[in-house]
Formats: C-alpha cells, structure tokens, sequence
C-alpha cells in the first residue's frame, strides 16, 4: 500500500555531517506527518525530529541545534540534516510517515532503516 525508502546513512567521523531522505510512495492522498526516530544499541527507540503538513517541527533534545528536518511535500519525501555529529547519535534510524490514504482512512507506516554510524 505504502513504502518508505530511506538512504543518506552511512559512516562518518564526530563532528562531520549526513542528510538522510526518506520517500514515500504508494497510495497516498496526503501525509500529515513524517519523522525520524532512532534507536542505538542498547537503547529504548526515540523520535529524533519529526515535522507535520504545516511546518511544525519537533526534536529530541540532544539534536537541538545540530539536525534540521524539512520536507519536501510534492515528492513525499522527508530529509534530516544532521551537522556536527556524535559518536552517541550512532543509531539505526528508521523514517515514520503519517499517512492519509487515498481511501482516507490514516495509518503509521515504518522504513526499513538506515544505519548511521559516527566514529571517534
């Protein structure tokens, strides 16, 4: 029905920067909502940013001011900047969509995710 692909992850050392994209495709009437969680080893999963159909935009504290998202609402598909990187953001970072059908009805639909890893 519907599918997220994500790509951008990849190695990188502290202090360097990744955009991540996330494109939604399928049945879709419109997308209220998309994001980006994350979830290291050892570690409970976390929404890392989140933005919705009218800009809004959420973050996780300890991304503030280093990761921007944006999206781009023509294509369905949701971007993070991430800019001085952690060795703590290390994580598998799987794309969320808030999806409106073209039935209407709205459902969560999950990526695959995409493995960011940031060395020291």
């Amino acid at each position: 029905q519907v599918q997220l692909v994500e790509s951008g992850g990849g190695l990188v050392q502290a202090g360097g920067s990744l955009r991540l994209s996330c494109a939604a495709s399928g049945s879709i009437f419109s997308i209220n909502a998309m994001g980006w969680y994350r979830q290291a080893p050892g570690k409970q999963r976390e929404l890392a940013a989140a933005i919705t159909s009218g800009g809004s935009t959420n973050y996780v504290d300890s991304v503030k001011g280093r990761f921007t998202i944006s999206r781009d609402t023509a294509k369905n598909t949701v971007y993070l900047q991430m800019n001085s990187l952690k060795p703590e953001d290390t994580a598998v970072y799987y794309c969320n969509a808030y999806v409106i059908g073209l039935d209407f009805k709205s459902m969560d639909y999950w990526g695959k995710g995409t493995l960011v890893t940031v060395s020291s």
